[in-house]
């Protein structure tokens, strides 16, 4: 297995070379997020959200992520554990499965964090994770995941399932105690709880309750993981809004890489979702794709074809030839606050790409009346820029989320969710 994870750390290592090597496209065109597809300039919110807005969403679904399934599900919210001294006292710590069939097929456990020195409803962040929820602490009392793990060394993970070596191992990407500290709730799932992150996986995960008679694969036009994923984020979103001690109207839903591609298009379609944080999601995230730089439409579908829809493979090299790029994606979370952050030596994520969708966002949020960014060049290292409600960093270092991201990202918040 250690082979495995160096082998795939030397690809890793070696497509970010290429991609530092080659330089951006800056010949391309953006599709103008305020011209409608019948040619109408929008210059209202009005036409925004009646028209335009609508398009875009339906054309991300239609040629990106694929279509979410509208059938409403049964589901049932199951407290499994809560310790109100957790932490040293400093936390309530709640588990709770959320079952989303009669029976106990398909399900995913919530590990909830609330601070104990605010008062409550607290306001929360929500994101899914990589190692399965007792990697984000070293706390003895989270449930250790069974599921299947994607990326898993020894001793941490044996056979691709989680030991008891494996509590707080992604501890560095989750700072617990900082996040109680500034007054906000975490909550975290294990992403695999709904789709395994691997290539035809898909009936492994909870897209057969969507099938319809007889079918036994998406459609071309149906979901891809990151579309279960975000699904996912908004059933935690119902029950946020079940928990008296959440304040669900103040929930910023962040996620880091393939998590902050999902968080993106959680925050997309879900406007129940207060801020909207991406940390390195690259490209199908918010760098501009007609860049062609790092890592592209082709690599990505190659590598990770179950993550989009499969009409989203008919742009492999064909960047321009897509009726949306990804600064209307960001543009449609406007007018609530939105994130975007890099990271110096993760080229492979385009930083300068990811900065970008948000200046060019930055038009929409003008229709409200809302300060974006207002210049098209990129920030230094390590130093933040957005006093309005689009906000952007570029941290040193790799692909990874960091403490210093965090102290964006809870600084950022402050600013919207403690008013």
């Amino acid at each position: 297995m250690k082979k495995i994870i160096f082998l795939f750390s030397v690809l890793m290592v070696s497509f970010c070379a290429i991609a530092q090597n080659k330089p951006a496209d800056t010949s391309y065109t953006l599709p103008d997020a305020l011209v409608s597809q019948s040619g109408k300039k929008i210059t209202t919110v009005k036409d925004w959200e009646k028209i335009r807005r609508p398009e875009i969403l339906k054309l991300f679904e239609e040629n990106v992520h694929g279509k979410t399934p509208v059938k409403k599900i049964p589901l049932r919210f199951i407290t499994t554990s809560i310790n109100t001294s957790a932490l040293n006292g400093t936390a309530t710590r709640k588990q709770v499965r959320i079952y989303f069939s009669k029976d106990d097929k398909y399900y995913m456990d919530v590990l909830l964090y609330l601070p104990n020195n605010i008062k409550k409803p607290a306001p929360v962040f929500l994101g899914l994770n990589f190692g399965g929820n007792q990697a984000i602490h070293a706390d003895t009392g989270i449930l250790i995941s069974d599921r299947w793990f994607r990326y898993a060394e020894a001793p941490a993970y044996v056979n691709h399932l989680a030991t008891e070596a494996s509590r707080g191992t992604q501890s560095s990407d989750w700072p617990v105690e900082k996040i109680l500290a500034a007054g906000y709730g975490l909550a975290t799932i294990y992403y695999g709880d709904l789709q395994p992150d691997s290539s035809g996986s898909v009936n492994a995960g909870i897209a057969p309750l969507f099938y319809t008679a007889g079918q036994t694969m998406p459609a071309d036009d149906e979901w891809g993981a990151i579309g279960v994923w975000a699904w996912g984020l908004s059933r935690a979103m119902d029950y946020l809004q079940k928990d008296k001690d959440v304040d669900a109207k103040k929930v910023a839903v962040v996620g880091h890489s393939r998590l902050g591609k999902t968080a993106l298009w959680a925050g997309a379609q879900d406007k129940r979702f207060a801020i909207v944080i991406s940390n390195n999601s690259g490209e199908g995230g918010a760098a501009i794709t007609r860049r062609k730089y790092g890592e592209t439409i082709a690599v990505m579908n190659k590598a990770f074809p179950h993550w989009f829809s499969a009409n989203f493979k008919k742009y492999n090299d064909r960047e321009n030839d897509l009726p949306v790029d990804f600064h209307e994606l960001i543009a449609l979370i406007a007018p609530r606050p939105v994130y975007v952050a890099s990271a110096s030596k993760d080229q492979w994520a385009d930083p300068v790409g990811e900065y970008l969708s948000a200046y060019h966002a930055t038009a929409v949020y003008v229709l409200y009346g809302l300060k974006g960014l207002n210049t098209p060049v990129a920030p230094g290292v390590s130093q933040p820029v957005g006093d309005g409600y689009i906000g952007y960093h570029l941290r040193e270092g790799e692909h990874a989320m960091r403490l210093y991201d965090w102290e964006q990202y809870i600084r950022f918040a402050d600013r919207f969710l403690k008013k």
